[in-house]
């Protein structure tokens, strides 16, 4: 399982703990690429159990999703584990590009909507941002989302602005008009209600510092993009970071299932090492070269120069009859 949230609660103790924020932090290390990874969710003082889910974040690949079930919906927190579930088991298998986000979020709404369908007549669906690293040096990643969970990508310096990489699927962003007592501002794209013709997807470049932000809406609604990229920058463990963010959203108001995801490319360990090593190499290389095309112009040189004989040395005077 790739989920982090409890399947129900099985006491109201446990219900009352999810209101408190969970934090998990991981680091993804290998030859050429340097992961640290965090995340903090905590559940409504009005829900009885968190609707919001998102990624182990040890998992096989590097592939995080953050998933809100709809609130009033049926099922809301079963149907968000279980997309965040159904997504992993489609993309860890497979190699990640634009088209394998959109099949494997469109097959999820399929799964989603007659798995709810087998249990209640009620409708239910949920939002959800998902990001995926691909290539050794993870510094291209896939974005998909449907819905209004979001994401940004946080530069390494605070000169850098944060860049809102989705467009929530908004009734007003879409151009239509909301249902009888809905808002404009309520997602008309979900997961799992069969509307989703064609998901969102973007792929962004991640250098070394940089970070991609997920977060359900119970964060974005209420705390800045600029002020979670403080945050971000800030120097404390990654997990603290997140919890800061979920804080600053508790302390605006926010009465909303609320989770934050935090994924950050740092240098390679080795990395220093591999270009002082490369820099030498090719010093080492260029001076050789250099030495071996002197020494081939001096011989060739030298084989040019023909002494000239004794007897051309006299001038035609000097010489005898």
């Amino acid at each position: 399982m790739n989920l982090v949230t409890p399947r129900e609660p099985a006491s109201r103790a446990l219900a009352i703990s999810q209101r408190f924020p969970a934090t998990q932090q991981t680091r993804r290390v290998t030859r050429w690429s340097h992961i640290v990874a965090a995340a903090a969710s905590s559940a409504s003082e009005h829900h009885a159990v968190n609707e919001d889910s998102h990624s182990r974040l040890d998992g096989a690949a590097p592939i995080f999703v953050v998933a809100d079930g709809v609130g009033g919906g049926a099922m809301a927190a079963w149907a968000s584990r279980h997309l965040v579930n159904r997504l992993h088991r489609s993309l860890e298998r497979r190699p990640v590009d634009a088209e394998a986000l959109r099949e494997a979020l469109l097959a999820a709404d399929r799964d989603v909507g007659r798995s709810i369908a087998r249990r209640t007549s009620q409708s239910g669906a949920a939002t959800v941002a998902l990001c995926a690293g691909t290539g050794a040096f993870l510094s291209r990643w896939y974005v998909g989302w449907v819905g209004d969970c979001r994401a940004y990508r946080v530069g390494a310096s605070p000169a850098q602005a944060p860049l809102l990489l989705t467009r929530d699927d908004t009734y007003r962003n879409l151009g239509e008009g909301p249902p009888p007592g809905g808002s404009p501002d309520d997602p008309a794209r979900m997961v799992g209600n069969g509307a989703v013709s064609q998901p969102n997807v973007a792929c962004v470049g991640l250098r070394a510092g940089e970070a991609l932000l997920l977060c359900s809406d119970g964060v974005h609604k209420h705390v800045s993009a600029d002020e979670m990229a403080h945050a971000v920058r800030a120097a404390s463990p990654l997990a603290e970071r997140c919890l800061r963010i979920l804080q600053a959203a508790r302390a605006r108001g926010s009465v909303d299932d609320a989770t934050v995801l935090i994924v950050r490319r740092e240098a390679p360990p080795r990395a220093a090492l591999w270009r002082y090593a490369s820099m030498a190499m090719l010093v080492v290389l260029l001076s050789g070269a250099v030495f071996g095309l002197a020494s081939r112009l001096d011989r060739e040189s030298s084989s040019m120069h023909v002494p000239m004989s004794s007897s051309a040395s006299h001038s035609p005077s000097e010489r005898q009859p």
